[in-house]
């Protein structure tokens, strides 16, 4: 089991070097609700890559982290915010966005209407439906 741990603990270690360019990409902002000011901390977009890189990341506040690790629990009000970033010029950002999107859209109008006007490329299209919310 510490084999397991180490091996963890490791991947994290490398996830979180990617704090510094992730910083400047999102401008110090939440990739999802744009919220400032608060601690931001790196998440990998399901599913992982072998090797952690920034491509397959995004930067987010502890309201989303909370959120996309325990779905069942998404705050509509919260996530009205994916309308926008769901627009993102970065995937791992689109990815995320569409994917909430797609889970509130089993009961939201307005995260159904949101995905009906995005145009995904094939390859975001994938990686949305490998592993939804």
């Amino acid at each position: 089991m510490a084999k397991g741990f180490e091996k963890h603990q490791a991947r994290m270690a490398q996830v979180n070097l990617l704090g510094k360019e992730l910083t400047r990409r999102s401008g110090s902002k939440c990739e999802l609700c744009e919220a400032s000011g608060v601690s931001l901390s790196v998440y990998e977009v399901p599913p992982e890559e072998e090797e952690p890189q920034a491509e397959s990341c995004v930067f987010l506040c502890q309201t989303c982290r909370d959120d996309l690790e325990n779905p069942k629990r998404l705050d509509p009000a919260h996530w009205r915010c994916a309308t926008k970033s769901v627009w993102s010029e970065v995937p791992a950002v689109q990815v995320m966005a569409a994917r909430v999107l797609d889970r509130l859209g089993k009961d939201e109008l307005w995260a159904r209407e949101a995905l009906e006007d995005v145009y995904f490329e094939q390859e975001i299209e994938r990686w949305i439906a490998e592993r939804p919310l």
